[in-house]
């Protein structure tokens, strides 16, 4: 699937900006395809589409897509309550449980997760500086936890989530390139996770995720909570097989947890799970006409 990426954002990526970008989406659209499996042990593949590109992986958008899948018959699964999937970061496991044809919750035993670069210091303009983390758990995150000029999310508006993250991301890619060590098309730190105190008295961790040009994740990012628990695994902070709830910006939850320890390369990091829901809450027709002037989309930035 890592190749079938590639060649999507080389001959097709006119699909993903029509889908994604106005009018027919919007600034924190994401969506996915469903292929068949690459390998024949597999239920399906999966290729992630946002409106910043074709993701390696997405948690939520796994979470989603199997839960519109199964109850749409669109998977039928080889053994019942499991699914195996092919996605460009690797091949993930998912148990899930589904009853009177509805799915109830959907866990993901995802792709292996490290922490990358620790301790990272840059200089922010109108913030001052900042000390960040980045970690892996699908796709690369600068990790940034409360500090002398970060408060935490829970005292930050959306408004200053959305001022800072580019200026962030743009500082800590030109000072350090994280490269995947066995997918060297996987490069660069596209999404930040910023953190604090939960909302919630069962949550664990909370945090706000920026990615594209102006967009928080609504849930708590599957991918995140990834690359979040390998940080805290790393730095001693979470123990094996110990639940980590984990809450967005809005208050929504995943549960994951750190399964066993790996090796990515010469990294050690973890096999994380995630679990969660999701709703499908509607089918679309959509059409590209090749006389409108807009058919592939635009954005507003």
């Amino acid at each position: 699937m890592s190749e079938k990426r590639q060649d999507f954002l080389l001959h097709h990526d006119w699909i993903r900006k029509a889908l994604m970008f106005e009018p027919r989406g919007h600034d924190m659209m994401s969506g996915a395809f469903l292929y068949p499996p690459i390998d024949a042990a597999a239920d399906g593949a999966i290729l992630f589409v946002e409106t910043s590109g074709c993701l390696p992986m997405c948690g939520h958008g796994t979470i989603g897509v199997v839960t519109a899948a199964l109850e749409a018959g669109f998977i039928h699964p080889k053994r019942p309550g499991s699914l195996l999937l092919d996605v460009p970061a690797g091949q993930i496991k998912i148990d899930y449980v589904m009853e009177q044809g509805k799915v109830l919750w959907v866990k993901i035993y995802n792709v292996a997760s490290y922490l990358a670069y620790e301790d990272i210091i840059v200089t922010v303009p109108g913030l001052g500086e900042l000390q960040v983390d980045i970690a892996y758990g699908g796709n690369f995150y600068i990790i940034v936890e409360p500090q002398i000029n970060f408060p935490g999310i829970q005292h930050w508006s959306a408004a200053q989530i959305l001022h800072y993250s580019p200026l962030v991301r743009s500082l800590i890619n030109e000072k350090v390139e994280p490269i995947h060590p066995q997918d060297p098309t996987v490069r660069g730190a596209s999404h930040l996770l910023w953190t604090g105190s939960a909302k919630n008295a069962d949550s664990d961790g909370a945090n706000a995720v920026f990615y594209g040009d102006k967009a928080i994740d609504r849930s708590p990012c599957g991918t995140g909570t990834s690359a979040r628990m390998a940080q805290l695994f790393a730095k001693g902070q979470l123990a094996l097989q110990q639940d980590f709830v984990n809450e967005s910006y809005i208050g929504s939850q995943f549960v994951g947890r750190a399964e066993s320890v790996c090796q990515v390369g010469n990294i050690s990091g973890i096999l994380p799970s995630i679990k969660g829901w999701a709703r499908v809450t509607g089918q679309n027709c959509i059409r590209v006409d090749d006389d409108d002037p807009y058919a592939f989309g635009f954005q507003v930035i």
